[in-house]
């Protein structure tokens, strides 16, 4: 991997990506039977979450014995989250050997009570139950521990996933996110996978200086035959840590895929790749608002026009409102003061927005234009520019690292130095 000078890179073996509580539930049916209604709110609110979009959920009420009581006659779902509000342990077990008796071996069953006993904990577990939540519950502590039920304890992390998206065409997001990967991988050392989603005008392949032969829409056509394998030899390798997931950038086809073929091929890369940088082209489709829903991280780039301004509120409030528990979409302002061309002022820009920009970039033509023409990423050409600091801010910012200082070094005087200062101290005198 090329070093960017005076910016020393963190150890190769710190681990990044998003861990095993937090990541996406297979697609299973999980049913709740609660005896509180602020109980199945919760539940209810936890089921529109992103990590849990694949899953059906169904909230009811009536406790264990309701479960008992439905399930004597038909098979139980995956998961069974079973509220009891009796606080003493003879009770407690007497309703769960009700349900276990009708329960296939394979469901898993959580219990949310009121008691915080450890000795009751241990015994629900050594009695088959997989995990026990007290009461008041919330949402995210409902999603975590589903999640973690899920997937395996020697389960690696999946990547975290983020996606860039303009508020307009020409906003310059494409560039950003480019870069952004660039200085994640090559400054911060996480190994990064770029996946253009543009596929007939995406620029990666050219911001990058490549020409792959194949890309992401051979993965996408299709989807069940991606696997390690398959998508190594799909990717191309920018540098030691940055892996290109190129899109043909070709009109001799229609791109009409589906979107499941999307959130497939994106599941392989996320599980193969510490971090990957989604490319979302500016339009609005199932797979691009999937996609977009799906992300860890949502960045918008805007340029300071009163268009921008109207798409970029738009998506900032649509993903707050879709994605409550997770973090609000970013912002960046691009292409900042342009001779002659009225804007509207960053204070207003945020102000209108609700969130203050991630990264204010200033209109430079001459940089951005010649690291385009170059196939160069800015930090190539200028690190000290003033664009090249700011991508890497984002970087430190949204994956939560620090470029590693550099070791100080002990200062050598120099023997010179050393025997002019013996020569200037006076001679005793003989006695």
């Amino acid at each position: 991997m090329s070093k960017t000078p005076g910016l020393p890179a963190l150890a190769d073996g710190d681990a990044f990506g998003v861990p095993v509580s937090d990541r996406p539930v297979p697609r299973i049916t999980i049913a709740a039977f609660c005896e509180s209604p602020e109980t199945g709110a919760v539940i209810q609110r936890a089921a529109l979450d992103r990590r849990l979009s694949k899953t059906h959920v169904s909230v009811h009420m009536g406790g264990a014995a309701a479960a008992a009581e439905l399930y004597a006659e038909t098979p139980t779902p995956n998961l069974l989250l079973v509220e009891s509000r009796n606080v003493e342990r003879g009770p407690l077990m007497e309703e769960l050997e009700g349900l276990a008796s009708v329960c296939d071996p394979a469901t898993k069953v959580v219990v949310v009570g009121g008691s915080n006993d450890i000795q009751l904990y241990r015994e629900l577990i050594r009695n088959g139950i997989s995990e026990y939540l007290m009461a008041p519950l919330h949402p995210m502590q409902v999603i975590e521990t589903i999640a973690s039920l899920y997937a395996a304890p020697e389960s690696e992390p999946i990547g975290k996933v983020f996606a860039f998206i303009g508020a307009k065409g020409g906003s310059g997001s494409s560039t950003i996110a480019h870069n952004f990967a660039w200085s994640m991988s090559n400054q911060l050392n996480v190994a990064t996978t770029v996946v253009d989603l543009d596929l007939p005008f995406g620029t990666a392949g050219l911001d990058f200086n490549q020409d792959p032969a194949q890309g992401v829409v051979d993965a996408l056509i299709a989807p069940e035959r991606l696997d390690d394998v398959l998508l190594d030899r799909l990717l191309v390798k920018c540098a030691e840590r940055l892996d290109l997931f190129a899109a043909p950038a070709m009109l001799d086809r229609d791109y009409d895929i589906d979107a499941p073929a999307f959130e497939t091929v994106l599941d392989i890369v996320r599980s193969a790749s510490p971090a990957v940088v989604i490319d979302v082209p500016h339009a609005w489709t199932s797979w691009s608002r999937q996609t977009l829903m799906g992300a860890d991280e949502i960045i918008v780039t805007a340029t300071p026009d009163l268009a921008s301004l109207r798409n970029a509120k738009n998506i900032c409030d649509h993903f707050a409102a879709s994605r409550p528990h997770d973090a609000k979409p970013r912002l960046i302002l691009n292409q900042v003061g342009v001779v002659k061309r009225p804007e509207i002022p960053v204070k207003d820009f945020a102000e209108a927005i609700g969130a203050e920009p991630l990264l204010v970039l200033p209109f430079d033509p001459q940089l951005f234009g010649t690291a385009a023409n170059n196939g160069q990423m800015i930090a190539q050409l200028n690190v000290q520019s003033r664009a090249a600091q700011g991508f890497l801010h984002v970087a430190r910012v949204l994956t939560g690292r620090e470029v590693a200082a550099e070791p100080k070094k002990a200062k050598r005087e120099s023997i010179f130095k050393m025997l002019g200062a013996l020569n200037r101290k006076p001679m005793k005198k003989a006695g």
